[in-house]
């Protein structure tokens, strides 16, 4: 991966500060690279699923046609070769002949001399028109590939949130990376090799007619044993390559978890019981490895042993037909290339029915998920607020996940422009739920939001959450320098103006400490700041945007004592004459909120601030003096 790649911020709109981790992608997912017989995954509709793939690629229509040409005729000019080769064999073989016999002056090396000018134009004609639908086909699968990763990128903007919630992020991009890539590795290879063999078999199937039919016969008569052996070698180390995928998605799993959970096993001294349960999966691969690849390379040596005997079947026939003068030398070797050329696209063409198998099963997924359900479309008119102010309401807003799991009851409740409102409640009380179905992340089933009088449904998304800042739980930091993660909530700040920001917020005191300043380069996972730092710089990203309205999510969670009481202060600066909703799960830290919204079940069953709260002794005072007792 390029620097410029790994640089680039991932797709979004607004000031989402939150980051969604996706997993890694999982042990299996990848596609499986074996010899010949290996087990492909199969597609669930073949038919729907192909005339799909032939719809999506009609654009490429002119291209394709070209390219079946050119194949066939690099394919023709290439098997009429041995036979035109065979004259000069036979034109040379009757002059050394006549020679011994006295009959004539020599080899007549004028006629070979032409025979060899005419195969070098007809292989160098095979070679320039395989070059250049080669060229065409690589051209079209690299098109293919970018219009179908253009097309998912698009898709993952326009599926909605619910998606993911039942979907392995590894899903998703095991579809972007491997299905996309394994349709396009059919395109450039295998469907010019499949044009190029069925030719190839039909043209040396002719002219081997052409030059015996009784030679051509039992030729043909290996071909029953060989596919008796190919079929036989494919059944058994279908098994064994399907048990050594299923043993290499194992342990690629085992040193998955353990090595991104080190820590704990080292901490239960796991590393024995980890070491014991590789070793026999490995163990288990291993012995599967070896007999499915054993197993496959044993069908080239057999196949030869095979052809060998049809080689000495034809030699023997070929002899006794050339000294009854029925055929010439020239054909009898013109003959034995033509054998040996029938084998190889044969053993291509065995292999088609996998290709094609895995190619639309890779199709299909990539066309289930470009086929999701998409979120609601935009206003046709979509509104904006001019000199936003920020006031907020909620009217009877019912929302869930699913049908018959309704998260948000009957949620009402108006915010006026600048306050600062806390949401408290137990897990699962729907808090962080309800700033979601705010920024438009979710749809609700009823009711409604209004932003100063406007429901959220009339603006655009990309232009509400705009107007949001973010700041979550779990940092989320790309892997490029300081200085461009803090600005990547607004792109055209100045290097002074990500600096202020980071004065602010307390990033500037440790940055100053560290190798190179704001030009360190986070590295993947942000493993080189602590915890409490990535805090901070999400905390400075969230200031630099300057939003309307902000949104706070245990964005003190991971700080120290000493550090949140500095956040607290910068935050009581960026919130000033700001709407701004906090989630907190420390009620210590929301004392000083203008209004707290307690949550139970998806609805509001306290409402007021802190000493009024306290003194009704009721949901929220059982909340604020349970967390004391817990840590007393």
């Amino acid at each position: 991966m390029s620097d410029k790649s790994r640089k680039t911020p991932p797709l979004g709109n607004g000031n989402d500060m939150s980051r969604s981790k996706a997993p890694k992608m999982g042990p299996g997912m990848g596609r499986g690279h074996g010899p010949m017989g290996a087990v492909g995954p199969k597609a669930k509709n073949f038919k729907g699923t192909m005339k799909k793939l032939i719809e999506y690629l009609r654009v490429y229509k002119v291209q394709f046609v070209i390219v079946f040409i050119f194949a066939i005729a690099s394919a023709t000019f290439g098997i009429v070769g041995p036979k035109i080769l065979g004259k000069a064999t036979t034109k040379i073989f009757e002059g050394v002949m006549g020679m011994i016999a006295g009959t004539s002056t020599g080899i007549d090396f004028a006629y070979v001399g032409n025979i060899v000018l005419i195969l070098l134009g007809l292989y160098g004609l095979s070679a320039l028109f395989n070059y250049i639908q080669r060229y065409i086909m690589a051209g079209i699968s690299n098109q293919v590939s970018y219009n179908m990763r253009k097309n998912i990128s698009e898709k993952i903007n326009r599926v909605p949130l619910k998606f993911f919630d039942g979907t392995n992020h590894g899903e998703v991009l095991s579809r972007i990376t491997n299905d996309v890539d394994t349709v396009s590795q059919t395109l450039s290879q295998s469907l010019s090799q499949i044009i190029t063999s069925l030719t190839t078999v039909i043209g040396v199937l002719i002219m081997m007619f052409s030059i015996s039919v009784t030679m051509t016969l039992v030729s043909l008569l290996i071909l029953p044993l060989s596919m008796f052996i190919v079929m036989k070698v494919i059944k058994r180390s279908q098994k064994l390559f399907k048990k050594q995928q299923d043993y290499l998605g194992h342990v690629n799993g085992q040193i998955e978890e353990n090595y991104s959970a080190h820590l704990i096993v080292k901490a239960f001294n796991g590393e024995k019981r980890g070491i014991e349960e590789f070793e026999k999966m490995n163990d288990e691969l291993y012995d599967s490895a070896w007999k499915s690849q054993f197993l496959s390379s044993l069908m080239m040596p057999m196949m030869n042993v095979i052809g060998n005997i049809g080689y000495v079947a034809v030699t023997v026939m070929g002899g006794a037909l050339a000294i009854s003068g029925k055929i010439s030398i020239g054909d009898i070797q013109a003959f034995i290339q033509y054998v040996r050329n029938f084998t190889q696209p044969m053993a291509q063409l065995a292999n088609i029915s996998n290709v094609l198998q895995q190619t639309v099963a890779s199709a299909e997924r990539v066309f289930e998920f470009l086929e999701e359900e998409e979120k609601e479309i935009e206003a046709v008119k979509p509104e904006e607020i001019k000199n936003l102010e920020g006031k907020v309401c909620f009217r009877n807003v019912h929302f869930g996940y699913s049908d018959d799991n309704i998260i948000i009851k009957d949620f009402s409740a108006d915010v006026n422009p600048g306050q600062k409102v806390a949401i408290v409640g137990p897990t699962g009380a729907g808090k962080t739920t309800m700033v979601k179905l705010l920024m438009r992340y979710y749809e609700i089933q009823t009711g409604e939001i209004l932003i100063d009088g406007v429901n959220i449904k009339n603006m655009s998304r990309n232009y509400l959450r705009q107007q949001m800042g973010m700041v979550l739980q779990d940092t989320w930091l790309y892997n490029a320098s300081i200085m461009e993660n803090i600005r990547y909530g607004r792109l055209d700040a100045t290097d002074e103006e990500v600096i202020e920001v980071a004065k602010a917020a307390h990033v500037d005191t440790f940055v100053r400490m560290l190798p190179d300043g704001y030009n360190m380069i986070l590295n993947e996972d942000a493993t080189n700041v602590s915890e409490g730092q990535k805090q901070l710089i999400t905390i400075a990203r969230a200031i630099l945007a300057n939003p309307s309205i902000l949104i706070l999510d245990e964005a003190t969670s991971s700080v120290d004592t000493r550090t949140e009481v500095q956040i607290q202060r910068a935050m009581d600066v960026l919130m000033k004459d700001r709407t701004s909703f906090i989630i907190a799960h420390r009620l210590s830290t929301i004392k000083d909120a203008d209004m707290i919204l307690v949550m139970d079940h998806g609805d509001i069953v306290e409402q007021g601030t802190h000493k009024e709260l306290l003194g009704k002794n009721g949901f929220y005072a059982n909340l604020y003096n349970s967390q004391f007792e817990y840590s007393a």
